[in-house]
């Protein structure tokens, strides 16, 4: 049996990025106490961005084109899923470009929920690829600590047997009611417990008993691991771990705190993909996913690792990031503010299902049509081509990959828009296509007709009385 392992991996991490500094003095007045945390930076969603966005684009960025076709399961982790009950990964699945034979999963409760779901996919393969998700877009109570130590982010991995950058070793797994925090069905924040109680008998002895109990069934000292991964809002719990394990210290991956914050369910694999953006041929990868126990997977790196790059590494997603230090933006997008915008915001934002059903590879895949008389590709597939009016069937042409620049612009201060201004304008795809489409992500000092664009799936419109998010394609700058 060919060695099972990771084949390929991305990091999505939003370009917005809170100073922290500005959190604590927008709370100076009555918690100072924060100050002490104001260091470094926390990423956030923008107003269009979320889970299912964000693993989007991190599983878009793991596989190729080619490798699309062997993909046999996606399996999504998230703590903040947008829909409790409708399945996210199969929005991931179509949105991805993947088949729609493809088996999908959710999966949630416990912020180790995405080194779980790597763990079954490694113990337990099928034949076909897998794809393993994990996003978070954490929220948390203005003035806490939790405000200015989360962040959201998406990590994936494709798994299957073959060849690998990095081969699977074994795992261990841990079972407790240690609860160092928690959210109750319906509520929008997490409660923690005391910081000394959740270090001191959380990860300072569940965590070395299934990493001593996992060393001990492959034989292997803990002088031998590379790379510990291990998240842990609490400073200094990481190299407090790996003391008591034995690990060298310099084998501790940096957590990123001060560079996006914790990401919850995907920061053990973001981790994960800092080692393997450093690891050698032969190096030890152990990566912790803590929460009610603890799950331990450990990993080595092979020599095909050498040549491999990934599309999105996470060195790569931290250095798009743009610091923004509005408090009040960083409010309005994770609806702690419910700001009056006015009666041109008074609309009902309701989804007519069956026709998005009707159009499903259209509106989530952005698949176009290519007329089969005059080669013309045009988005949306009409009855008619638009160029030459053959009536024969257009034939699907995805555009969600396809290269495309700026042709017309405009910012559009009027209309609603929770980001204003509102960019809008022409694309002009490589292939000849032209598509009316909003823009996103824009700098206007960098952004001009002729600049280089990707697609990116968003959030259109949010229907606010039924609570159902409309997904639709916008156009990001590359840079």
């Amino acid at each position: 049996m060919s060695e099972i392992g990771i084949k390929s991996y991305s990091v999505c991490i939003p370009r917005l990025r809170m100073d922290r500094a500005a959190i604590a003095a927008a709370h100076a007045w009555s918690l100072p106490a924060l100050k002490g945390l104001g260091k470094g930076e926390r990423s956030f969603c923008s107003w269009d961005e979320d889970s299912i966005t964000m693993g989007v684009e991190a599983t878009r960025a793991c596989l190729t084109p080619g490798a699309k076709q062997s993909i046999g399961s996606l399996v999504f982790a998230s703590t903040t899923a947008p829909f409790a009950d409708l399945q996210n990964a199969s929005v991931i699945v179509n949105a991805s470009g993947l088949s729609a034979n493809t088996a999908t999963l959710d999966t949630a409760g416990s912020l180790r929920v995405g080194v779980s779901a790597l763990i079954r996919a490694l113990r337990s393969p099928d034949g076909s690829d897998a794809v393993i998700v994990a996003a978070d877009n954490r929220r948390a109570k203005p003035g806490s600590s939790q405000e200015m130590q989360y962040g959201s982010g998406a990590a994936a991995l494709r798994v299957g047997s073959g060849e690998t950058i990095a081969r699977f070793l074994g795992s261990a797994s841990s079972a407790s009611q240690f609860a160092d925090h928690f959210r109750a069905q319906g509520e929008k924040y997490d409660y923690y417990w005391e910081e000394r109680w959740v270090r001191d008998e959380g990860y300072l002895k569940i965590i070395p008993e299934a990493v001593a109990r996992l060393f001990k069934e492959k034989g292997i000292g803990a002088d031998s691991l590379d790379h510990f991964c291990m998240p842990a809002t609490i400073s200094g719990a990481a190299a407090a771990v790996a003391q008591r394990l034995k690990i060298r210290p310099e084998a501790v991956v940096d957590n990123l705190a001060p560079k996006c914050g914790d990401t919850g369910a995907a920061h053990p694999l973001i981790m994960l993909a800092v080692a393997l953006e450093k690891a050698a041929p032969g190096q030890k990868i152990l990566v912790i996913g803590f929460g009610a126990g603890c799950d331990a997977v450990l990993l080595e790196a092979t020599d095909s690792i050498r040549n491999y790059k990934s599309l999105s590494s996470a060195s790569e997603a931290l250095a798009r990031g743009v610091t923004d230090k509005n408090y009040t933006k960083l409010l309005s997008f994770t609806d702690e503010l419910d700001l009056d915008w006015g009666m041109r915001s008074e609309t009902d934002a309701k989804t007519a299902l069956t026709q998005l059903y009707r159009a499903q590879d259209q509106v989530i895949g952005f698949v176009g049509g290519r007329c089969g008389e005059c080669s013309a590709i045009q988005f949306p597939r009409l009855a008619a081509c638009v160029n030459c009016g053959s009536t024969k069937p257009l034939t699907p042409y995805p555009l969600a990959d396809e290269l495309a620049k700026v042709a017309t612009f405009t910012a559009d201060w009027l209309m609603f828009y929770p980001a204003p201004p509102l960019y809008v304008g022409l694309v002009q795809f490589d292939n000849g296509a032209r598509v009316l489409m909003e823009m996103v992500d824009v700098d206007p000092a960098k952004f001009d007709v002729g600049s280089p664009l990707r697609m990116v799936f968003r959030i259109k419109e949010k229907d606010t009385r039924r609570h159902y998010n409309r997904y639709f394609w916008k156009a990001a700058p590359t840079t």
